[in-house]
């Protein structure tokens, strides 16, 4: 168990460096997906979110991707939790299953025009 914390926490620092390090050379990171089929994918903004984040711009994180955004939000709260508890907490399937589906409902609700105000901000691919 805690060799696969370790290669989370290891992930989500990598990722974190990799985008500061892209963010600060200005090397944008396009998304594949948009540009094969020219809809959005739940993480769709996700990067931009994450620089927004940074720059300490919530309301534009939030409009990059509200999705990717509350599931950050959420996230940080289990950890401070698993922190002040000492322990891992198991997340129900139930709760995974939950995520799951809103992440594709969202996927295509803001693929359609009137829900455009789902959609990335900005896309400069």
């Amino acid at each position: 168990m805690e060799m696969n914390r370790s290669k989370e926490c290891l992930i989500f620092v990598t990722f974190f460096f990799v985008v500061l390090i892209l963010y600060r050379l200005n090397i944008p990171i396009p998304c594949l997906f948009h540009r094969i089929t020219k809809l959005y994918c739940p993480g769709c903004g996700g990067t931009r979110m994450v620089i927004s984040l940074l720059k300490l711009d919530i309301k534009s994180a939030f409009s990059y991707n509200a999705y990717v955004f509350i599931l950050a939000f959420l996230a940080i709260v289990y950890f401070i939790i698993c922190i002040i508890r000492c322990k891992i907490i198991k997340i129900p399937n139930l709760y995974i299953y939950i995520i799951i589906i809103v992440g594709i409902l969202f996927a295509i609700l803001r693929n359609i025009p009137y829900f455009s105000f789902l959609a990335p901000l900005v896309l400069n691919l």
